[in-house]
């Protein structure tokens, strides 16, 4: 049978029992667009209506019950507002009530003396006897005589589709009526056999019915395990696949040499040695550049964990081997910062560096551009302005890229045209992404992860105080600024409140500026209305330590490097998520000095907030605050995901599943090993599953 089998791609409509009003509501309002998309729409659980009790057996402990019986009276009671259907339900035990105060016109109507009906519903007690208001009525038939034969599913629906009568069960029913109409054979397996064994997998069509329709608790449970298995290995076949066609079909610069640059530098130049994790990734990078094939390696590091010192190295072996380097940031500050502390750890050494931003103009600019295409500029270290098409090289044989995310994969991908061979890429972020996320959205780079810090670095001492304790906390900044340093207060701002939080940062800016008068003390203010000089300019005067204090919106988050701040305040802590208050936290603990971070919130905080709260004072590790971040947010808020459209799972969730997630993409590479074109037979079907998707979804256009 053909993956692209006629009756799975049949419209929604021509389900019996849909028609076109109620297909286009499954279509605005759940996405359900074809027999397919219905047949992938899960249940989110399931009532266990497959045991039926005796009425005499019934007690007020119990919650929802199943009966059978006959009906042997029915009355209306109550008058105007208070009207209501009161029947009796008999079984070979005794009798209780069943009640309906709303719609009871119609079930007056539709219920039939004397019959005997499977009924299912809520306990409830009323002047000391037990009844049943609202239950489910369903005519007995021999099928369900003692109970449904399986569990029953429920789905989610939406107000409007109720009002079309698409309620969960009426969902249920169009599902069922769907699957009736299946045969196993029009839900091809697609997990090769193997798989199937070494994981004791259900096969894929029974997984399907059993889904939607489990005989028991451990049937929905199989099936389920079986469907989370099929999303992450097909999304980590495709990525793998990815990943190593570029291995195969790319070529790269060899780097054979370590030579002069790199050695001198290492051995004499060195400001202090490196850590094994920084050892480690040079390693990796070193492996990386020898293979003849172009690098794509994304190195995760926390903040202060030495990337700066890997990427100079990086470029010291692309010099080295007769190639220029560049170093693409995304912001004229951090570009600066990179170009002054690389081109100051380079003064004693034969290797020219230049710094290519926007404000880069005129005789200068041109100066710089002459040099680049002559190949005299070693380094050039930017914005990205080096992108732009006259940027022209001599030689690139290593580009690196920091903090990603601020940069789309397409601006990367210009990167590769500045060459005939494209250059070997780095890719460098602070933002630590946990593992499991990496390896669904990252998985066709090869990641690297610095995980110690320097020596002399100590760790960031982080306290969460209350306005109660505002006047202390402002005391503690004075005593700080007495010993000579300097300190941050970051205000929220947040696209939907931008005024309200607009009004707050020039509120709290005067209330700072009350606690701290000048001349005894300067204050900084950005924050993103203001120009983009006058921002510079401020923040320029607080890295060289003109003012003492800077008041700040969340434009500070990435790379300011001011070792001599050690004070970090957080207003309106609740309001930052955990990744992002890690990476303010990040500004300080820049030099050799004891840092602190100061979480500030009103004096009542939710559940919510108090954890995220507890993770930042307990830990400082960023990899253990972004798998934290990931659990409470989930995976579409992290950096970079949301616009990847790799997350596109509808049962597995990469936080809980991350065994299933592992085990798939271990199964993935294996398969793709020892088959990379996916020919042999046993792996046909697997080879027919993916040429169907091929041309549906954006991964062909993620780098």
């Amino acid at each position: 049978m053909d993956f692209k089998n006629a009756i799975l791609s049949n419209p929604i409509e021509y389900l019996k029992g849909v028609g076109p009003q109620r297909g286009e509501l499954l279509r605005k309002e759940i996405g359900v667009h074809t027999f397919r998309d219905l047949l992938y729409y899960f249940p989110f659980r399931y009532v266990d209506r497959t045991k039926v009790e005796k009425i005499i057996s019934l007690h007020m402990q119990m919650d929802y019950v199943q009966i059978r019986g006959k009906i042997t009276r029915m009355e209306v009671i109550g008058d105007k507002r208070a009207k209501r259907l009161v029947a009796t339900l008999r079984d070979e035990t005794g009798e209780i009530s069943l009640v309906w105060f709303q719609g009871w016109q119609w079930m007056e109507k539709s219920l039939q003396q004397q019959a005997s009906y499977l009924v299912f519903g809520k306990i409830s007690v009323f002047n000391g006897y037990l009844q049943i208001s609202h239950p489910e009525m369903d005519l007995l038939t021999e099928e369900i005589a003692s109970g449904k034969p399986f569990l029953e599913p429920v789905y989610y629906t939406t107000e409007k589709l109720k009002a079309r009568g698409l309620t969960a069960k009426a969902i249920g029913k169009l599902t069922k009526a769907l699957l009736e109409q299946l045969s196993p054979g029009e839900i091809p397996e697609n997990i090769p056999q193997p798989i199937l064994q070494q994981y004791r997998l259900m096969e894929r069509s029974k997984a399907y019915f059993k889904i939607h329709l489990p005989a028991g608790e451990d049937d929905a449970n199989q099936a389920r395990r079986r469907l989370k298995f099929e999303e992450l290995f097909i999304a980590q076949i495709r990525i793998c696949r990815l990943k190593f066609k570029r291995q195969q079909l790319s070529h790269g610069f060899v780097f054979n040499t370590v030579g002069d640059a790199f050695n001198t530098f290492y051995n004499h130049h060195l400001p202090f040695s490196l850590t094994g994790a920084q050892k480690r990734v040079l390693k990796e990078i070193r492996q990386d550049t020898t293979t003849g094939r172009q690098m794509n390696r994304l190195i995760q590091g926390d903040v202060g964990s030495g990337k700066t010192m890997v990427a100079l190295l990086t470029m010291l072996l692309a010099v080295d081997n007769g190639f220029q380097a560049c170093l693409m940031a995304p912001t004229e500050i951090l570009s600066q910062q990179h170009y002054k502390s690389i081109a100051g750890l380079l003064e004693n050494m034969p290797v020219k560096v230049a710094l290519l931003t926007g404000n880069v103009k005129g005789k200068a600019r041109k100066q710089i551009l002459k040099e680049v295409e002559e190949g005299e500029i070693h380094l050039l270290i930017g914005t990205h302005a080096l992108l732009e098409n006259q940027v022209v090289f001599k030689n690139l044989g290593m580009a690196i890229v920091d903090e990603q995310h601020r940069f789309g994969v397409a601006q990367r991908a210009r990167l590769w045209e500045k060459n005939v061979i494209p250059p070997h890429i780095l890719v460098m972020t602070a933002t630590p992404i946990p593992r499991t996320l990496a390896m669904t959205v990252y998985g066709d780079l090869d990641v690297s992860v610095i995980d110690e810090l320097p020596p002399g670095r100590k760790p960031i001492t982080t306290v969460h105080r209350t306005e109660f304790q505002r006047p202390q906390v402002m005391d503690f900044i004075k005593e700080e600024i007495r010993k000579g340093r300097q300190a941050y207060i970051v205000y929220p701002l947040i696209e939907d409140s931008e005024t309200l939080d607009y009004e707050n940062l020039m509120k709290g800016y005067e209330e700072v500026k009350a606690f701290f008068p000048e001349p005894q003390y300067y204050i900084s203010m950005v924050h993103g209305r203001q120009p983009v000089d006058m921002k510079e300019a401020n923040m320029q005067r607080f890295v060289t330590g003109d003012t003492q204090i800077m008041v700040a919106t969340t434009v500070i988050e990435v790379g300011v490097n001011v070792p001599n701040a050690s004070v970090m305040v957080i207003e309106s802590t609740e309001r930052f998520g955990l990744s992002q208050l890690h990476q303010l936290r990040g500004r300080v603990g820049r030099g050799a000095e004891q840092s602190f971070c100061i979480l500030m919130t009103g004096n009542k905080v939710g559940a919510d907030s108090k954890e995220r709260i507890q993770v930042m004072v307990q830990t400082n590790d960023g990899f253990v605050i972004s798998e934290k971040d990931m659990e409470l947010r989930g995976p579409g808020d992290i950096e970079g995901t949301r616009q990847s459209g790799l997350l596109d799972l509808k049962l597995a969730d990469i936080v809980e599943d991350r065994p299933i997630l592992e085990a798939a993409r271990a199964s993935a590479e294996k398969i793709l090993q020892e088959d990379p074109e996916l020919s042999t037979p046993e792996n046909q079907s697997l080879q027919r599953f993916l040429a169907v998707l091929q041309g549906k979804s954006p991964w062909s256009k993620i780098s």
